[in-house]
């Protein structure tokens, strides 16, 4: 594990040359490939519904949208995606979805329970948002094993300028907590060049990520969508985004990475390019994918057309030509 200053991250992240980019790619991959060998774990991911009571400024699902098509799955067509994804080899399922009233406590602890008891060799990891501690609970009781919240920033002045006033970043870090302290296998992570982001408020976001110690961390590029107040900014920093892989990998060395479906929409090679700096997990889509374009977070979303088994199939030969081999484990996080 290595650690660094918060003027040394500075340092790095805005003076940093080509030497230096490629000096921590293969520091990254090599503590990656030590820990986790060539091994790219693939996480089922099923967005189960676009309907959501917030309204952050960033997001094609916020609730003014008037444009944004919305759906939700039921509960048989959830677990169809999941019978699905299991027979193409997925052991972890992903459930997502804006933060519908629909899926109270009670809905939402009978789907996890249903998978579970289906499926009993797979992870079920859910990214629903804010709840209560005692929402938290009850579904991890029922037999959910890890949670995705991303703080999309720990600078509090940046958060007030991308979300609503009712929503407070004191609030989602609280929810982070909480998730560690009940015994989830916890994510959190941020956007990079989002609107109004500077270099210290990454360094924030990298010391917040050593501080609460996450099982998983998700990063991309913040990409522009064509129904917000920000549609006309330009998407975040490929290189920027890769060089910050690297440092968590080199931060944290056993956690785990994904190499974003944004990444791979602002750049082709972006997905292989993430595995090479440090990541070692990919998210491919188990949704319907007569609704796919319309979980619609940002703009030009790649693969919301392809058939899960194709998608894969595409994973598997991209990750090949750069010496890597999807897996099919659960992928739980490690101290080992």
């Amino acid at each position: 594990m290595h650690t660094a200053c918060e003027s040394e991250l500075l340092q790095l992240i805005t003076t940093y040359d080509e030497k230096d980019f490629e000096y921590l790619r293969k520091c990254a991959r090599d503590t990656a490939d030590r820990i986790f060998g060539n091994k790219i774990y693939i996480r089922g991911l099923i967005e189960f519904s676009s309907i959501c009571k917030n309204d952050c400024y960033y997001c094609g699902l916020r609730r003014s949208n008037g444009n944004a098509v919305r759906y939700r799955l039921s509960k048989d067509e959830i677990l169809s995606c999941c019978q699905n994804g299991h027979e193409l080899g997925f052991r972890t399922f992903v459930l997502q979805g804006g933060e519908d009233g629909f899926f109270t406590d009670d809905v939402m602890c009978g789907i996890v329970s249903e998978i579970k008891n289906r499926f009993p060799d797979c992870a079920v990891t859910l990214s629903l948002g804010e709840r209560s501690y005692e929402s938290y609970q009850r579904l991890f009781d029922s037999g959910a094993d890890r949670y995705l919240l991303r703080h999309e920033t720990a600078d509090k002045k940046h958060y007030s300028m991308l979300h609503p006033p009712e929503m407070s970043l004191e609030n989602r870090m609280q929810c982070l907590y909480n998730l560690k302290r009940i015994g989830y296998q916890t994510g959190a992570g941020f956007m990079v060049g989002s609107p109004f982001q500077t270099p210290e408020m990454l360094v924030k976001d990298l010391k917040f990520i050593e501080k609460l110690s996450p099982e998983m961390c998700g990063i991309g590029p913040f990409v522009p969508h064509k129904d917000t107040k920000f549609k006309n900014e330009n998407h975040g920093d490929v290189s920027l985004v890769l060089m910050l892989l690297s440092i968590i990998r080199l931060l944290k060395p056993n956690i785990l990475l994904p190499a974003t479906t944004a990444l791979g929409t602002v750049d082709p090679l972006g997905r292989e390019k993430g595995i090479l700096h440090g990541a070692n997990v990919v998210m491919p889509n188990l949704s319907p994918v007569k609704h796919r374009k319309d979980y619609s977070l940002y703009d030009n979303k790649i693969c919301t057309g392809d058939e899960t088994a194709q998608c894969i199939g595409c994973l598997a030969d991209r990750m090949k030509k750069i010496g890597f081999e999807i897996v099919t484990d659960r992928g739980d996080y490690t101290e080992k």
